[in-house]
C-alpha cells in the first residue's frame, strides 16, 4: 500500500460517529487498500470492481466503528485472538518469527502498531457480527434440502480425503566418544567400534519411536482424542493444529499411504507406519467419494452457503439499528451509503468541536504531520 500518498492527503474530518472521528487520510488509505484487494481478486477487471465498490468505502469505515463500539459495550475483548492470529499469519507466511512479520507488515509501508490495531479491529468486529447477527441466523431442513436440489452440479468433484498425523521421530541417544589412546597417533581414522556403536544408537532409538508409536496408538483405540494426543505427543510440524494435514486426491500421496489411506472410511485410524521420519499413524478425517455427495455430506457446506447468504441482509439491518442509536454527521461532499433517514445528526457545541480538534491533532501527531 503505498502509504506516502495517503500521507499526503490534506487531512480533514469527513465524519463523526458519536464520539469519534473519521478523517480523509483514514478514508484514502481505505480506498489504497480496496484497491490492491481488488487487483489481487480481479486482476482482469480490477477498474471496474474498485469503480463498483468505492463509493462503500466511508459506510464501510463508518460501519466498523459503530462495530466496534458495540464491541465495547459487550466488552468483547480480542488480546488473545490476535496473538493466535499473528502467530498463524507468520505460519501462513513461513516466517521464522514475530520480528520478521513486523518487518514485513513494515515493507508495505504500515507501521507495527497500526497492523496490530487493524488485525485487532477485524477480530472484535467478527465477535460482534457472530453474537448479535450470526447466532440468531437458523436454517431449516426445507430450505438445505431446496438448495440442495438447486446446486447439485455445482457440488460435483473428485474423490477425496482429509488427513490427519501422528509423528513419532526417533531420538538417537549421543554416541559416547572412545576413551583416546595415548599412544596412538594424533590423526586416525575413527575405529570400527564408533560406527557400530552409532548404528546401535540408531536402532535403539527406532524401536523406542515404534513403541511409543504404538502406545499412542492403543491409547487412541482406547478412546483418547487424535487431535489432544497429536498437539502433546506429535513431532510433527502440524502438532499445534492436532495433525490436521489437509485434504489429498488420488495421487498426492505415497502409494504406500495412498493404497492405505483410500481403502478407508471416515474416522479410522491407521497402524503405526514406518516413513523417513519415523513412525507416523494416520487418521481419515473424511473420505468423500468422487461425483456428487448425498445430502448429509454436503450438508456443512450447504449450511455454510445458506449462513452467508442470510447473514448480508441481516447484517446490514443490524448496521441500521446502530446508526439510527447513534449521532453520525458528514461532511458535505461525503455520501455515507448506509445511512439510514433516522439517523439522528450531532448539535455541533463548543465543547464538541474543541474535542474533536484534540483528536484531529492526536491524529496529526501520529501520522507525521505535525
Amino acid at each position: 500500500m503505498p502509504a506516502v500518498a495517503s500521507a499526503q492527503v490534506v487531512e480533514e474530518i469527513i465524519a463523526r460517529v458519536n464520539n469519534q472521528i473519521i478523517t480523509r487520510s483514514e478514508l484514502a488509505r481505505s480506498k489504497d487498500q480496496l484497491h490492491e484487494e481488488v487487483k489481487q481478486q480481479a486482476p482482469n477487471d480490477a477498474d471496474k470492481a474498485y469503480a463498483d465498490r468505492e463509493k462503500d468505502v466511508l459506510r464501510d469505515l463508518i460501519d466498523q466503528q459503530l462495530l466496534l463500539e458495540k464491541g465495547k459495550d459487550l466488552g468483547i475483548s480480542a488480546d488473545t485472538d490476535l496473538v493466535k492470529q499473528l502467530d498463524q499469519m507468520r505460519k501462513d507466511m513461513k516466517l521464522d518469527s514475530m520480528e520478521a512479520l513486523e518487518k514485513e507488515a513494515e515493507k508495505q509501508g504500515v507501521s507495527w502498531e497500526d497492523f496490530k490495531q487493524t488485525q485487532k479491529n477485524q477480530i472484535i468486529t467478527r465477535k460482534v457480527i457472530g453474537e448479535e447477527v450470526g447466532s440468531h441466523l437458523s436454517i431449516s431442513k426445507d430450505e438445505a434440502e431446496k438448495f440442495y436440489e438447486a446446486h447439485k452440479s455445482e457440488m460435483e468433484g473428485p474423490e477425496y480425503i482429509r488427513l490427519s498425523e501422528i509423528l513419532v521421530a526417533p531420538k538417537a541417544a549421543p554416541v559416547p566418544a572412545p576413551a583416546p589412546d595415548p599412544n596412538a597417533p594424533s590423526i586416525q581414522a575413527a575405529p570400527p567400534e564408533d560406527a557400530a556403536a552409532k548404528q546401535a544408537a540408531d536402532a535403539a532409538a527406532l524401536a523406542a519411536a515404534e513403541a511409543k508409536a504404538n502406545e499412542l496408538l492403543k491409547q487412541i483405540h482406547d478412546g483418547g482424542d487424535f487431535a489432544d494426543i497429536a498437539k502433546k505427543s506429535s513431532d510433527g510440524p502440524s502438532a499445534a493444529d492436532g495433525g490436521a494435514l489437509g485434504m489429498f486426491k488420488r495421487g498426492q500421496l505415497a502409494k504406500e499411504l495412498e493404497d492405505k489411506t483410500f481403502a478407508m472410511k471416515s474416522g479410522e485410524v491407521t497402524e503405526a507406519i514406518r516413513t523417513k521420519q519415523g513412525y507416523v499413524i494416520l487418521k481419515v478425517d473424511d473420505h468423500q467419494m468422487a461425483g456428487i455427495p448425498p445430502l448429509k455430506d454436503a450438508m456443512p457446506r450447504i449450511q455454510d452457503a445458506l449462513y452467508y447468504q442470510k447473514l448480508q441482509p441481516a447484517l446490514r439491518a443490524f448496521l441500521t439499528k446502530l446508526r439510527e442509536d447513534a449521532y453520525i454527521k458528514t461532511m458535505p461532499g461525503y455520501v455515507d451509503t448506509g445511512a439510514s433517514p433516522n439517523q439522528t445528526v450531532p448539535i455541533e457545541t463548543a465543547a464538541a468541536k474543541e474535542a474533536d480538534a484534540k483528536k484531529l491533532n492526536k491524529k496529526h501527531k501520529k501520522l507525521g504531520i505535525l
